[in-house]
């Protein structure tokens, strides 16, 4: 990198979540409503989208983990959705607890579930402000999700 170059981050390229099993993460997370791009047993990986966009979760099998509670603070992992508060009745459907029920922020609303190894996954919604969210913020052209 040359010294006229930026340092500045382009974006997110993708957040690894350690998990104790791979496919009882896969299991867990298509069931919370995220879709598998890719999975490689032996490597012990898959690749969750988030939306349309190229960055997703990882999911990396680590082999000493096993089911625990979330600790608190823990790091959180929001997904935007159209409305977190029918995705909290979705994951009651499945069978997927949520940590409390959905909860007003400042931009709409926001449910969160924490997987068998205590990750964090949260769906916010951006009811009260949509201006700044993905269904009507004017940098989105492909709007078919909302």
């Amino acid at each position: 990198m040359s010294d006229h170059q930026s340092c500045e981050p382009l974006g997110f390229d993708n957040v690894l979540v350690p998990v104790g099993d791979l496919g009882e993460a896969v299991g867990f997370y298509e069931r919370a409503g995220l879709v598998t791009g890719f999975r490689f047993d032996e490597g012990g990986i898959a690749l969750l989208k988030v939306g349309g966009e190229t960055p997703g979760i990882l999911l990396r099998r680590e082999e000493a983990l096993g089911h625990r509670a979330p600790p608190w603070p823990a790091t959180r992992v929001w997904v935007e959705v159209p409305d977190a508060r029918a995705v909290a009745r979705r994951l009651a459907e499945v069978g997927i607890v949520p940590l409390d029920p959905p909860f007003s922020v400042a931009t709409g609303w926001t449910v969160e579930v924490a997987d068998p190894w205590g990750n964090v996954l949260g769906f916010t919604d951006y009811s009260k402000r949509p201006e700044l969210g993905r269904c009507q913020g004017p940098h989105l052209a492909d709007r078919s999700h909302c």
